[in-house]
């Protein structure tokens, strides 16, 4: 029996899994980063061997495991040269020998794309659809029956990420500001932060985000406070929910609009940390999308973005 590997290569971990015809996970691995433009080649194909390694180990397959498609989703993948990085790196795990692994696999076999490919084809079921996902950055990116897809966003803290951890954070962090100074009105937002962070101030704030050079994901990590707040009631840190929530309709409708038609019936997942705040952006984007489509039906993932690769691997041994 032959079978197919999904891979979903991310910055912070890599996770394959080993699926049969039948669309039946029988094993899954995990290991480090496997972004190779921040650990390097050696690395990366060192956590990509690993991850398979342990998913065939966990099938506790007796015999040889025959694999006939691979894909291999990683975050950033889309220029053609990081393609051929990727397509060389399958090729490194063919000609090097381990496991009782035989590699029976063709080019047209060989799937390499973005993780937001995977992620929808895995949180769906299916490579039709629209995934939002909103975690530290935000991208948007959707695929309709002909193929045809659209991303919007994925520009990153400084040119976008809008509706993001991020950006949740800043506008908190500029409010709270603003209403120290006295030029917005009082929120709880001040003293929120004075304690999650343990200043005498919140002029220390300064030191902080410029003298210690706090990053994106340090950042990005305040978004709960602004999320409690909102939660709370203040008024303040509502209005910066519902301006993030106003971002992720626009995006997500301008996806819709441009590649599915107005009453397509279709499935939009959402994935990323921000959407489990406790103040309801989930419900909140899902009741303001549904006034724009009503025939669209916001979900969570139903199955991790290696499932999805694994899926989109199988298509191919059946085209």
């Amino acid at each position: 029996m032959s079978y197919v590997l999904g891979i979903d290569g991310g910055g912070s971990k890599t996770v394959c899994v080993l699926m049969d015809d039948f669309r039946q996970v029988l094993g899954r691995g995990e290991s480090s980063a496997s972004n190779y433009q921040i650990i390097g080649i050696e690395a990366t194909f060192q956590s990509l061997q690993l991850a398979i390694q342990n998913a065939v180990e966990a099938a506790k397959i007796t015999n040889t495991v025959n694999i006939k498609a691979i894909c291999l989703g990683l975050a950033g993948v889309g220029r053609a040269a990081d393609i051929e990085v990727a397509k060389c790196l399958v090729g490194e795990l063919q000609n090097h020998k381990f496991l009782p692994i035989t590699w029976v696999l063709q080019p047209s076999n060989i799937v390499i794309c973005n993780d937001a490919l995977i992620a929808l084809v895995g949180g769906i079921g299916q490579p039709v659809g629209i995934v939002v996902a909103v975690g530290t950055g935000s991208i948007f990116f959707g695929r309709n029956h002909q193929g045809h897809t659209k991303r919007v966003g994925g520009w990153g803290y400084i040119l976008g990420d809008e509706g993001s951890a991020y950006k949740i954070a800043v506008a908190g962090m500029n409010a709270a500001l603003k209403s120290y100074d006295g030029r917005e009105m009082s929120t709880s937002l001040v003293k929120g932060l004075k304690q999650h962070l343990e200043l005498k101030s919140i002029e220390d704030l300064i030191e902080l985000i410029y003298q210690q050079g706090w990053g994106v994901k340090k950042i990005a990590a305040l978004a709960p406070i602004v999320d409690l707040a909102a939660a709370s009631g203040d008024i303040v840190a509502n209005k910066i929910i519902d301006d993030a929530i106003k971002e992720l309709v626009k995006a997500t409708s301008t996806v819709i609009d441009a590649i599915f038609t107005a009453d397509s019936v279709l499935e939009v997942v959402t994935t990323g940390s921000v959407w489990h705040a406790r103040c309801k952006i989930h419900e909140k984007f899902a009741a303001s999308l549904g006034k724009k489509f009503p025939e669209v039906k916001v979900i969570f993932p139903r199955y991790e973005p290696a499932y999805g690769a694994a899926l989109l691997a199988l298509q191919t041994t059946q085209n």
